[in-house]
């Protein structure tokens, strides 16, 4: 995530450096498509990184239900018997 924090920051630099020396409409036309591209693959990094934290988090609640259904087991098997 830093590297592409990253990039975009050069990437402002540039266009901020364009606008002040006027460097040409290529570069203008280049930098705009870098922005676009990186900006997009930072979206769909994030988006993967939140369905993956939701499925860590559900992964976590199956583990606590286990335990607690273990647990509830363990309580039955050790009351004793009454006839």
């Amino acid at each position: 995530m830093f590297v592409w924090c990253a990039i975009l920051f050069f990437l402002g630099i540039a266009a901020f450096m364009d606008s002040i020396f006027n460097y040409g409409e290529i570069f203008r036309q280049i930098n705009s498509v870098l922005f676009m591209l990186v900006s997009l693959a930072l979206l769909i990094r994030t988006t993967v990184k939140m369905k993956a934290g939701k499925f860590e988090e559900y992964e976590n609640r199956v583990k606590n239900l286990e335990r607690e259904l273990r647990a509830i087991k363990d309580t039955k098997e050790k009351e004793p018997v009454e006839y």
